[in-house]
């Protein structure tokens, strides 16, 4: 559906004043520095190979615990300091972890097939968004107010995994309170990209991805209430999973969601290789597992694909890229001549509103009638109350202890409004309708995962809507997979995401397992060259 004459002015006049904005930003804004272009090349085969190839051999006695973790540590502290993704270790007790695995399996006397029923990740290292518990270390979420709690005990969906026999090696960063598209705080810094240091990692699970990106960790956990899980995986080549509602629990990370939030937050793998993504899956989710059938075979040329290439031409979001245009159209070449279906292309109306459906929920009360936790309340946590215009006044003079996005989010929030538009609910209800009766229990949509490729570092304060890409599917609570596609003409990393019905999680998975065989999967960062 073309743009109205008012709605291209619009959308003219709001990047017009954008770019004013951030001409004045960069006068105020910190600069980074970077000596080193590119990440080292990976060297130790060991850190090739999936989270499942690696557990097979660890069982088989083809490779110790110890020599897996040791691997990926020197690839964490070869790498880190380039793209300050972990920002607490915990390598020590790793690898005496990875000794009493190693131990364990000497005295194991019922065979491979017990450990493997029993402790399907045994001995394989993993690395955990610092916004999760995990015994021992640091859950700030990235607010200094909070840099001294410790968490003394694991979020169930940590304990899960430990239990499945993985092993952490530390925590990675977040945006401030996990509420931004970049993994930036004043308490541990920023984290860059992996394939281009100048551009961002993604947030609010960007160090998740970029330590993943990089090569330094092989599966990971990460949240997702408006794309921090397919945003970062988007950015930094990886694949990465939003489940459906209630299957994974959301216990045991901060900030809690609050109101109508709880119904939109996910917790999900993130991972290199797609094959890693049922089983973590099959694992965190516990028992609720058993509700997507996971273990089903799935015949991908029985399937419905569909294929939407924007969301209609909101003048609050950018147009999707050419390049990402083009990869989009190429998977859907890929389908059609591989498995005989035709894909179909559609336009939804309804997506062109995705932002405000997604403000909208999210600031709608709980069904309790209480509204949710304003940000300025969570930005005050531990510490005095955040006035957030007084707020940027202290930032412009370099005295805030929160991030410019942080501030604008809880000044946005002083001008929002309590009463929602009737005409945007409708469009969520028809959209919600639109999409469950158009996927079914075999219907396929591809989607672009976000409007450009892994943009410079604080750029996306300019374009703040980008996000709703992938937000609008928290909403309507349909599990996507996030899957890479190659790289762009700069070397940086291309994707799609891949949403199916409800509890229809395993059809996305499948369609991944596909694309990675297709398309070539994780690329590392070390063997690619950024064009300027």
């Amino acid at each position: 559906m073309a743009l109205t004459r008012f709605e291209r002015f619009l959308s003219r006049l709001l990047r017009a004043v954008m770019w004013m904005l951030f001409a004045v930003f960069k006068l105020f804004a910190p600069q980074q520095r970077h000596g080193v272009s590119r990440l080292p090349p990976i060297n130790n085969p060991l850190l090739l190979l999936s989270a499942m190839q690696l557990a097979r051999k660890i069982r088989r006695k083809e490779v110790t615990s110890v020599e897996v973790v040791q691997a990926y540590i020197d690839r964490i502290q070869e790498v880190n300091p380039l793209i300050n993704a972990m920002v607490k270790d915990r390598f020590s007790a790793a690898l005496q972890e990875a000794a009493q695995v190693d131990k364990l399996i000497e005295e194991e006397t019922g065979g491979e097939d017990v450990l493997e029923d029993r402790l399907p990740l045994l001995g394989v290292p993993i690395s955990v968004k610092e916004a999760f518990a995990l015994q021992g270390m640091p859950n700030s979420t990235g607010l200094l107010s909070r840099r001294d709690l410790v968490s003394g005990v694991d979020a169930p969906s940590v304990a899960l995994l430990k239990r499945a026999g993985a092993i952490p090696l530390g925590v990675t960063n977040c945006s401030e309170l996990c509420m931004w598209l970049e993994s930036h705080n004043h308490l541990y810094g920023i984290t860059n990209n992996p394939y281009d240091f100048e551009r961002i990692a993604g947030g609010s699970s960007g160090g998740e991805g970029s330590i993943l990106g990089a090569g330094a960790s092989v599966i990971g956990i990460g949240s997702d209430i408006g794309g921090s899980i397919r945003i970062p995986c988007f950015f930094n080549g990886i694949f990465g999973h939003k489940p459906s509602l209630g299957i994974v629990s959301n216990d045991g990370q901060y900030p809690p969601a609050s109101g109508l939030q709880m119904g939109f937050l996910c917790t999900g793998p993130m991972c290199r290789y797609a094959e890693d993504l049922i089983p973590m899956l099959s694992i965190m989710g516990g028992p609720n597992a058993n509700k997507l059938s996971l273990s089903a075979e799935v015949d991908l040329k029985k399937l419905r694909f569909f294929s939407v290439p924007h969301n209609g031409g909101s003048h609050l979001v950018s147009p999707v890229d050419a390049q990402l245009l083009q990869a989009q159209k190429m998977v859907v070449k890929r389908l059609e001549a591989d498995l005989g279906v035709k894909v179909q292309e559609l336009f939804i109306p309804q997506l062109k509103y995705s932002f405000q459906i997604w403000g909208t929920m999210m600031a709608s009360p709980g069904k309790d009638g209480k509204p949710p936790t304003t940000f300025a309340e969570l930005m005050s946590e531990g510490g005095k109350k955040v006035w957030p215009v007084w707020e940027l006044f202290k930032w412009f003079l370099g005295f805030s202890s929160h991030t410019i996005a942080a501030i604008g989010l809880a000044l946005v929030e002083l001008f929002q409004s309590s009463h929602p538009s009737p005409f945007i609910i409708q469009q969520k209800e028809s959209l919600q309708q639109e999409l469950e009766e158009l996927l079914g229990t075999d219907g396929v949509l591809l989607y672009p995962s976000h409007p450009q490729i892994a943009p410079k570092h604080h750029h996306p304060i300019f374009t703040p809507f980008n996000f709703s890409y992938t937000g609008i599917f928290n909403i309507l609570g349909l599990p996507v997979t996030q899957c890479p596609l190659g790289l762009s003409a700069e070397g940086l990393p291309l994707g799609v995401q891949i949403v199916t019905g409800k509890l229809q999680d395993r059809l996305s998975l499948a369609t991944a397992l596909y694309l990675e065989k297709a398309f070539g999967g994780w690329r590392e960062p070390g063997k690619t060259t950024a064009k300027p």
